[in-house]
């Protein structure tokens, strides 16, 4: 299934609060296995620091009133 493929907005999300941690800012393209690495190497890119901090988050779609705040 590609959920992700073609979004224009993603999301970085905690696995144990849902809090919004990060928004990709680009539109993805491929499988969903590729966005998720995309997405995860981008933040990774961003803090080097956060490799540990990986593994407590996920790939979301951002809700209606998160779209609405990061356009």
């Amino acid at each position: 299934m590609n959920k992700f493929n073609g979004v224009e907005k993603l999301a970085l999300r905690n696995k144990k609060t849902e809090k919004l941690v990060a928004v990709y800012p680009k539109k993805v393209e491929g499988t969903d296995e590729e966005i998720i690495k995309t997405v995860k190497d981008w933040y990774y890119k961003q803090f080097c620091s956060a490799e540990d901090e990986l593994l407590n988050l996920y790939v979301d779609l951002l809700t209606e009133n998160e779209l609405k705040e990061h356009q």
